[in-house]
């Protein structure tokens, strides 16, 4: 349905613009870095894949990990893998051929996925918070209250909730016409610089992004901060050090993945548009969409005991 639906969006498109591909400026303005540029990313890449692949083999090969938080931790590292290839191998060509074009149906095809995916990220972690706070606040209630069933189910409709938004959002957004200039300073398709190039009324399609933002992802958002402001109420009133210590660590992995993933994306999203700032809005954009990726199966493998031990077994077994 969806390849049809983009075909349909295309299709449309091309009658109604006389704009027929786009040009990614990327980091075009550093000529003599590109074959640094595409090194640098197409590790970033390998590494990138080969992390997420690993985590998501070990959630499915133990039973030891077969658990709500590690269900969870799976569907992220699978969803961290299609995100960075959404957005890292048409960048890489570039880099490595020079060619910045994109035509309307690689276009809107990459900014349909890269929002579904953010969007489904913001819902996952927002279970997962909930997952920390039933762990936290509510142990004793914990496996009832969360099971392999509900958690499967919250990851269901995380994954639907990113698709419907973004549905939405392509679809108004694919309402405009483009009569020309047809640049992008950005290494990939963004809703916001794509209307700014666009020749018709872009009102309806903004209101429609601000209430699918409010609708969507606004309380994924709220939810998690809520979660961890209980979660901190929680571990404060502890009153031996190493419990609270113990507490902290079951959820400071997540905690950190937050703490990066929406940080910059809010940075990101409320700098001005000024061209003193457009260098640090591509850097801060790296950093959710490509660096973000790389780290959290990091972060969760290097902090989480259960994982290492998960991972020294398997290693150890192959021996």
């Amino acid at each position: 349905m969806t390849l049809d639906y983009l075909s349909a969006l295309y299709r449309n498109w091309r009658n109604q613009t006389a704009v027929t591909e786009f040009i990614l400026l990327a980091f075009g303005e550093l000529p003599d870095l590109q074959i640094l540029l595409f090194l640098i990313f197409l590790v970033i890449y390998m590494a990138t894949v080969a992390w997420n692949m690993l985590i998501i083999a070990l959630v499915m090969a133990d039973q030891q990990l077969h658990n709500p938080m590690y269900l969870f931790l799976g569907n992220l590292s699978c969803l961290e893998t299609c995100y960075t290839s959404t957005l890292l191998p048409r960048m890489l060509a570039s880099l490595l051929t020079g060619d910045k074009t994109i035509s309307f149906r690689g276009c809107f095809s990459q900014l349909y996925f890269f929002g579904f995916l953010a969007a489904t990220e913001c819902c996952l972690l927002a279970a997962m918070s909930y997952d920390r706070y039933l762990a936290i606040c509510k142990p004793l209630h914990y496996s009832t209250l969360m099971n392999n069933r509900f958690c499967l189910q919250l990851a269901a409709v995380s994954w639907l909730n990113g698709c419907l938004a973004t549905t939405l959002c392509v679809l108004f957004l694919s309402q405009l016409t483009f009569c020309g200039p047809n640049e992008i300073d950005h290494f990939y398709c963004d809703p916001i610089p794509l209307r700014e190039l666009s020749c018709s009324d872009t009102h309806l399609s903004i209101l429609v992004d601000f209430i699918l933002a409010c609708v969507f992802t606004l309380p994924p958002f709220l939810l998690t901060l809520m979660s961890y402001m209980f979660i901190l109420a929680s571990i404060l009133r502890i009153p031996s050090t190493t419990g609270r210590q113990k507490a902290f660590s079951t959820c400071s992995s997540h905690l950190t993945v937050v703490t990066i993933f929406y940080g910059t994306i809010m940075i990101f999203y409320m700098l001005p548009k000024s061209d003193t700032l457009r260098d640090l809005k591509k850097v801060l954009s790296l950093c959710f969409t490509v660096l973000t990726p790389l780290v959290n199966p990091l972060i969760y493998s290097l902090r989480n005991r259960e994982v290492k031990e998960a991972l020294s077994k398997r290693l150890t077994g192959y021996r």
